[in-house]
């Protein structure tokens, strides 16, 4: 079995490989740099796939984020402040890069038609829901059912999205028991020397490891931050 998977190097999506091959898929990864602030991210994923032998493949699309980058998102503008704290609608609408998942699951597909891959993975998960509209069961499975559409004749796949119901908490107990290198993820949109411990994504990392009981060795500029964020979302 073959899978083609996304690879953006954080928590959710490292250990999206490592589930694929427990579940004996041949994983192709894609990590793709559509202008992101935090390209730092897609060196982790690569330092991870390096250490298990994963084929991956990295995918400019920064031509792309450049017209991205007029969409007001703190992901690919630079002008706009990075939002800190919590995780909450004010602060996610804020990070949100329109179409994105539409975009990356239309070039996987393509590269699974072409490799004879059986399925396309996603690691979106439950606490992307509220904010996201491309992270949610109706996106996938509509992305799904449009994927089937084009390629009719050429590929039997689907696209999947196996985390899609669980927390974040839950992949980190999961990532834990498949014993996913932590240290070789990477998730501060901010893309400094080290996390900050203060956006939305390191707060959430933080509150996820705490959740699950697992040992987080991330070095964080603010590792305290992230307890008062919580206690006042």
């Amino acid at each position: 079995m073959k899978a083609v998977t996304l690879l953006s190097g954080g928590m959710d999506s490292t250990t999206l490989v490592y589930y694929l091959r427990n579940e004996g898929y041949d994983v192709h990864a894609l990590s793709i740099y559509y202008g992101q602030r935090h390209i730092k991210e897609l060196d982790y994923a690569r330092q991870m796939c390096d250490r298990i032998h994963v084929r991956r493949n990295e995918i400019d699309l920064s031509d792309v984020g450049r017209l991205l980058s007029k969409s007001g998102s703190a992901l690919v503008d630079n002008r706009v402040e990075m939002p800190e704290g919590h995780y909450s609608e004010a602060s996610m609408s804020q990070t949100v890069v329109p179409n994105r998942n539409m975009m990356l699951l239309s070039i996987a597909t393509a590269i699974a038609v072409a490799g004879g891959a059986d399925i396309v993975a996603a690691a979106v998960h439950a606490g992307d829901h509220a904010i996201y509209p491309d992270c949610r069961p109706m996106f996938i499975e509509a992305m799904n059912e449009a994927a089937t559409v084009a390629t009719e004749g050429f590929w039997m796949g689907s696209i999947v999205a196996p985390f899609v119901d669980k927390t974040k908490a839950e992949i980190a107990a999961l990532g834990a028991e498949l014993h996913v290198p932590w240290e070789l993820t990477w998730s501060c949109y901010k893309g400094g020397q080290h996390h900050c411990g203060k956006c939305g994504t390191c707060v959430e990392r933080q509150e996820a490891f705490h959740i699950a009981g697992v040992v987080d060795p991330t070095t964080y500029l603010d590792p305290e931050y992230w307890k008062q964020a919580v206690a006042n979302k």
